[in-house]
């Protein structure tokens, strides 16, 4: 597999400069955005600003993560109770806060807003200060980077929503968000990894030969999972896939990606820490469905706040 490192320019300088900044610089870059970002009710769209939003995410991907799903914890993450790696100082994060007040267990009032949602945004130029991409580690995204040397590339990743909060509106202000920030950093292609619940890809047979058969990215689109990792997606043969079915199957991330108009990569992980099988999203600015761009907003105006 290419050093995908090697696709970016030398920061040797930038990088010293980033390992000495405070966290808060680190976000200056993305100001033209206003904030909040969206708003819908209660429910508060905005980047973080501070290392304390960052780590209120990082607690939120924890709680989903490692309490409520099957990831394997590291010592220093039980220990922390956050879910954080060494890419998170170089992405934005997007947050969704809740500003109504609720009942602790104890029934005293909590006015203090609380994050519920989340998604993290690693842009090529910040990537290259991080050494490169976190969906390297798991797919061969250097010849879907070298088809397109003038495209900005947006990695997406760690998302999640707590619990309660799994619905259309908390949804939306996320795709809101993301759309903002692709028009405003003229963002061309979007990538990332997208999980199928368990480790067993057979048991997930369906959903994952529907994938392969119907949504593959080909020709310059085009990405495999690394070797030594790739587990194959075609299990079943075509003519025995009910895209139907098979669609039902998969989680509701999934299926807004590929509403969207996006493709997916040649292959899956098993990703053993975190429980998942995962596979590659590839989506180009291009081909999002008109509908949906006018849903949000050429100008991400619909949930703006």
């Amino acid at each position: 597999m290419q050093n995908v490192a090697s696709l970016f320019p030398p920061f040797a300088a930038g990088l010293a400069r980033w390992r000495a900044a405070p966290l808060e610089m680190l976000f200056e870059d993305s100001v033209q955005l206003p904030s909040p970002l969206g708003r819908i009710g209660n429910l508060e769209l905005r980047l973080a600003s501070t290392g304390k939003d960052v780590k209120r995410a990082q607690r939120l991907r924890y709680r989903v993560f490692f309490e409520e799903m099957s990831a394997t914890p590291s010592a220093t993450a039980r220990l922390t109770r956050r879910d954080k790696d060494s890419y998170d100082a170089s992405c934005d994060h997007l947050i969704v806060v809740d500003h109504a007040p609720r009942l602790n267990a104890f029934g005293k009032l909590k006015t203090k807003p609380r994050v519920v949602g989340t998604y993290r945004l690693l842009r090529q130029e910040a990537a290259a200060l991080a050494g490169g991409f976190y969906t390297a580690g798991e797919f061969d995204i250097a010849p879907l980077i070298a088809a397109h040397p003038g495209a900005k590339m947006l990695e997406l990743g760690r998302s999640c929503v707590l619990s309660p909060y799994r619905d259309k509106r908390t949804v939306e202000l996320l795709w809101h968000g993301i759309w903002a920030y692709v028009l405003a950093h003229g963002s061309d292609i979007m990538f990332g990894c997208a999980s199928l619940e368990g480790i067993d890809p057979r048991a997930m047979a369906l959903p994952l030969s529907y994938l392969h058969h119907y949504h593959l990215a080909t020709g310059e689109w085009a990405a495999r999972a690394v070797p030594g990792r790739r587990v194959p997606m075609d299990i079943l043969p075509k003519d025995a896939v009910d895209p139907r079915a098979a669609m039902r199957a998969l989680p509701p991330l999934i299926k807004g990606y590929l509403r969207l108009g996006a493709m997916v990569g040649d292959g899956a992980v098993v990703d053993h820490q975190f429980g998942t099988t995962d596979v590659l999203i590839v989506l180009p600015r291009a081909v999002i469905s008109p509908r949906y761009i006018d849903y949000y907003g050429a100008t991400a105006n619909r949930h703006a706040a």
